[in-house]
């Protein structure tokens, strides 16, 4: 397959790089719990065969889902922010690494930083991570996932190591709460961390229960908005947008 990014919808993105392959935030169906739908197909385990290592990066049911976890084939590492070690050794049998922001972990010939991320840590009343987080991950590309979060100040300091930044720009709804990105801001996260490409992730997958007929625009707005917001605030910045279940190919230069 050589070198590739797959966006398989809301914050699921499989990072193939340099032979290790990375896979972000597993919502591989609808939502086990709460009466949110997918409105794209699911995501059949047997396309994930060979997962070195799966990054969670806070415990929303929408990115922590421990169906999806089960689901996953092999033994891939856990990849979680502290707090959340025993929630998905529960669901997976792979070893689980807790991190916090500045943790550093060699998979392979890749290495993954844990980044801080402007985002609420509770998972419910009787779990809480330390806090939410995004990944760096570095090799012949370095691709930022920032996970769910809004504008931080230390965003900046990203700028001159990223290639590739993976930025949440919806949601499955009509409005956003606190701690997201919405397509304006997004371009601003752009704008801080200068990134070659920006992909908007997390928007185009899924809807509440009963609104599918006027959800559409949740399904097509972002994308696009998030790429006229980043020509007018970035516009050395270039905007690749995958629906979900696209793929783009990577090189060293990330020429797709």
């Amino acid at each position: 397959m050589g070198d590739r990014l797959t966006f398989l919808g809301h914050s699921t993105v499989l990072v193939d790089l340099d032979g290790v392959r990375v896979l972000t935030d597993p919502l591989l169906g609808h939502l086990a719990v709460g009466a949110i739908r997918r409105q794209v197909p699911a995501v059949l385990p047997e396309s994930l065969v060979g997962l070195a290592a799966v990054f969670i990066s806070h415990g929303h049911l929408d990115h922590l889902d421990l169906s999806s976890l089960r689901a996953l084939p092999g033994q891939p590492a856990l990849i979680v922010p502290v707090g959340l070690g025993r929630v998905v050794a529960k669901a997976a049998p792979g070893v689980v690494h807790e991190m916090r922001a500045g943790d550093r972990l060699q998979v392979g010939d890749l290495q993954l930083e844990a980044v801080h991320a402007e985002h609420d840590r509770r998972r419910s009343l009787f779990t809480t991570a330390e806090g939410a987080l995004g990944i760096l991950i570095t090799g012949s590309t370095r691709v930022y996932f920032a996970g769910d979060t809004d504008l931080f100040p230390g965003m900046a300091r990203l700028a001159g190591s990223v290639d590739l930044a993976l930025l949440p720009v919806g949601g499955w709804g009509p409005t956003l709460g606190r701690g997201h990105l919405d397509p304006s801001r997004a371009a601003e996260a752009a704008a801080r961390i200068a990134p070659a490409i920006a992909m908007p992730i997390h928007w185009g997958t899924l809807y509440p229960l009963g609104l599918r007929r006027v959800a559409g625009r949740w399904f097509e707005g972002p994308g696009e908005a998030f790429r006229e917001a980043v020509s007018r605030r970035a516009p050395r910045v270039e905007v690749r947008i995958l629906q979900p279940g696209q793929s783009m190919t990577l090189d060293g230069s990330v020429r797709l």
